[in-house]
């Protein structure tokens, strides 16, 4: 198991078509998912959750994808059809992080949400201490409300993103990274 710095200095993205079973064991995943949910969270109100794509669901999900990709593009070929279907069985688990934000008088949503995104975050940290490869996507989707209805969220909640978690041979291409001096200043009064 890698040490924290080690951890965080080499986690990579790897695209779901690279990505390869045998899937994470059910013990893994239990783990994957406690680490996701160990998040900054004000109030301890839990905002968010997870769905498993798993197997044959997979692909059933893909339908539902498909058939919100066709009505939205009546015009859309065979091929399209087909890669839509396919777009939860790329990786062999896909989780989706689901921001479900609670009403609170003290908690702003944009706050929840931000718990959200950590849980996502963690959870691709979580694959990648546990020695899988996994990659954080929001493709159109995520924003359609006919597949939301699909997978089951409620009208108040909202997709975070669907992490793609498989093996990967060798080693992940860096991406490059902005330098400090970009993105860094220093207040001063």
């Amino acid at each position: 198991m890698l040490d924290a710095l080690a951890l965080l200095k080499t986690r990579r993205s790897v695209k779901p078509d690279q990505l390869s079973g045998p899937p994470p064991s059910p013990q893994d995943i239990d783990t994957m998912l406690s680490i996701a949910s160990r998040v900054p969270d004000h109030g301890k109100l839990s905002p968010w959750r997870f769905i498993l794509f798993e197997g044959d669901h997979r692909e059933e999900a893909g339908a539902a994808i498909a058939s919100a990709y066709a009505a939205k593009y009546p015009d859309a070929t065979g091929d399209q059809i087909y890669f839509e279907t396919n777009r939860l069985a790329r990786a062999p688990l896909v989780i989706a992080v689901v921001s479900s934000p609670i009403d609170s008088p003290k908690i702003p949503e944009w706050e929840q949400r931000l718990s959200g995104a950590a849980a996502a975050m963690n959870l691709l940290l979580a694959a990648h201490a546990l020695g899988y490869a996994a990659c954080w996507l929001t493709e159109w989707f995520a924003y359609d409300a006919q597949v939301a209805r699909a997978f089951g969220l409620d009208k108040h909640e909202a997709f975070i993103g669907f992490v793609h978690v498989g093996r990967f041979e060798g080693t992940p291409e860096d991406r490059p990274r902005p330098a400090l001096a970009d993105i860094v200043t220093r207040f001063e009064a």
